[in-house]
C-alpha cells in the first residue's frame, strides 16, 4: 500500500546537538536537502503501514522535526534517533485521531523504519567519510 501524502520538509538538525563531538549534522542536513530526504521518504512511503489518518497524526504532532541524524564514527555509519509517541499518549489526549494502541504502535514502528531508511541511504549513497581506525582499538578482544 502506498501512502498518498506530500513529502514533508526534512527535519532541521541541530549542528551542535545535545552532545559534544563531531557528528557532522550540518553536512547531513545538506544531504537531506539535496535529495536524500525525498528519495528515502518516497521509498518508505511505498511500504509503510501508515494510512493517511495516522500520518496526519504524525504531521499534526510535528514528529518529523523530532528526527535526529548524526555520523557515528565508531560504527562508520549514519545513526539516528526517531521520534515516538509517549506511553501515556492516551492519558495526555495527544490527538483526536489517535485512539488505539495499534495506531500508536504502528506510528512508532514506522517512524523508526523511516529513520532507518534515511540513515541507510545517507550512509550508502551520500557520505564518504572514513572512520578513525584507532577508534575501538582499545576494546578487549573476546575471542
Amino acid at each position: 500500500m502506498t501512502l498518498d501524502v506530500e513529502t514533508p520538509d526534512p527535519p532541521e538538525l541541530d549542528p551542535d546537538g545535545d552532545d559534544a563531538g563531531d557528528y557532522r549534522r550540518e553536512e547531513l542536513s545538506d544531504s537531506l536537502r539535496d535529495g536524500a530526504w525525498d528519495r528515502a521518504f518516497d521509498d518508505w512511503r511505498d511500504r509503510t503501514d501508515l494510512d493517511a489518518a495516522a500520518f496526519g497524526v504524525v504531521a499534526d504532532l510535528d514528529m518529523i522535526d523530532g528526527f535526529d541524524f548524526f555520523w557515528d564514527e565508531f560504527v562508520g555509519r549514519v545513526g539516528f534517533h526517531a521520534p515516538g509517541l509517549p506511553e501515556d499518549w492516551r492519558e495526555r489526549d495527544l490527538h483526536p485521531d489517535l485512539n488505539s494502541w495499534e495506531t500508536a504502535s504502528t506510528i512508532n514502528a514506522d517512524m523508526a523504519d523511516l529513520g532507518r531508511t534515511v540513515a541507510d541511504l545517507l550512509t550508502e549513497e551520500y557520505v564518504d567519510w572514513e572512520g578513525d581506525d584507532a577508534v575501538g582499538e582499545d576494546l578487549p578482544d573476546f575471542e
